[in-house]
């Protein structure tokens, strides 16, 4: 990065670089190799490894290891700017990413996804940072909704790549793997070589913060945690070892994902600004309930896989919604606290993670419609938190419980 730009500078450079547009850039590159990660993972560890429900829940109980220690950015930043920590984090994915399938034993992919899940959570925990800092609120849930479609997008090309190409040509893993990873490293350098680095008017607190007055921020971010777990790590398992999935029907399958994201996700930043977090979070926690609950009745009651798949990706639209956790963080945050706060938050979405995927999968191996039946209740409880969100959310006005609290001392 050539040199320091203060933010409130950042509107006299030309548009390819300016803070929206790293922005942008970096949310293209990271679904290029996470992305593809994810549409070959199934498919890759039950033909490389022989992988079974208790295996992948052990993967993915590794992979969210990092996310747990996503505090550990706190330290690190000290040391290196957090602009510099993202790009860093994201060329560490595309590598690991590329070299993925040169590992196809149990200890070989833990290994690598544990080095690709480092890059991906300190990535995601910075961004998150940047993104809440350099935003403005009033344009922080729409900017946001383009954010997530122009990401579903960068992930549109990718599974539409292995869709057309993964029979025709027949790939092999090593190919798709590689040049995910590597398109990853090519727009991070660029990012690196072609940006400034941008400084934000606050200062950010380098250490340990943990606020009572954000309690209901992080009970969120725990429940969020939880759940998604089950989503990312059973629903997509579900379609390959029930109705036997192969790679191009798992993959076309998250096509249909994405293109309603890149339609929706836009809109559903606009529903946020206007009908507020509270509204838009209650509305996702209550068609997950819906979602989870359909899923066990697959077990229940014989429901095929047209519906599956629909549910499938009815799932995937309603987490898009999460956006609106991001912006009211941003609302009721000191502009200092974002960057320490955005570590401890992913840590604390991340404790049910390090367990829950490994616990589930032998309960998977015994029960999989109570697995979703577990995910239901989750949302249930979800769903109240959010109803305590006030309709305008500001420091001093975190919770609807506010004035019953009034007498606590602030901190």
């Amino acid at each position: 990065m050539t040199r320091s730009v203060p933010l409130s500078d950042a509107r006299s450079l030309p548009l390819w670089r300016r803070p929206v547009t790293l922005l942008f850039l970096m949310a293209v590159a990271m679904p290029l190799s996470f992305a593809t990660w994810s549409a070959l993972l199934n498919n890759f560890v039950i033909e490389a490894a022989e992988f079974d429900g208790s295996d992948i829940g052990w993967l993915h109980t590794v992979r969210e290891i990092p996310g747990f220690l996503a505090i550990g950015v706190i330290a690190i930043i000290v040391f290196l700017h957090e602009q510099t920590l993202a790009l860093l984090s994201l060329a560490l994915l595309g590598a690991a990413t590329a070299v993925t399938a040169w590992f196809p034993s149990l200890g070989g992919i833990l290994t690598i996804t544990m080095l690709s899940s480092i890059g991906f959570h300190y990535y995601e925990t910075v961004n998150q940072s940047l993104t809440l800092q350099w935003l403005p609120n009033d344009k922080a849930p729409q900017i946001l909704g383009w954010m997530v479609a122009a990401a579903s997008a960068s992930a549109l090309v990718a599974y539409g790549a292995i869709v057309m190409t993964w029979e025709s040509l027949d790939l092999s893993y090593n190919t798709v793997y590689m040049a995910s990873g590597g398109l990853t490293l090519v727009i991070t350098l660029y990012c690196a070589l072609a940006m400034p680095r941008f400084e934000a008017p606050e200062p950010q607190v380098k250490r340990f913060i943990l606020r009572r007055r954000y309690w209901l921020y992080y009970a969120l971010q725990f429940m969020s945690g939880a759940r998604r777990q089950i989503f990312v790590v059973f629903a997509g398992f579900m379609m390959v070892e029930r109705f036997g999935f192969e790679v191009h029907e798992v993959t076309g399958l998250m096509l249909v994902n994405l293109v309603a994201n890149i339609l929706f996700a836009p809109l559903m930043g606009r529903a946020v600004h206007r009908f507020g977090e509270r509204n838009a979070l209650a509305f996702e926690y209550a068609g997950l309930i819906f979602v989870f609950l359909a899923y066990g009745g697959v077990y229940w009651f014989g429901w095929g896989v047209a519906l599956a798949a629909a549910l499938y990706v009815l799932d995937h639209l309603f987490f898009a919604l999460a956006l609106a956790l991001k912006t009211y963080f941003q609302k009721i945050a000191a502009p200092g606290d974002i960057a320490p706060t955005a570590a401890v938050a992913f840590t604390i979405n991340h404790i049910a993670a390090v367990f829950l995927p490994a616990l589930l999968g032998y309960l998977w191996l015994q029960a999989p419609d109570a697995v979703f039946a577990l995910a239901a209740g989750m949302a249930g409880v979800s769903l109240a938190l959010a109803l305590l969100i006030p309709r305008h959310p500001a420091p001093g006005h975190e919770t609807r419980l506010q004035p019953l609290l009034a007498a606590a001392p602030a901190e």
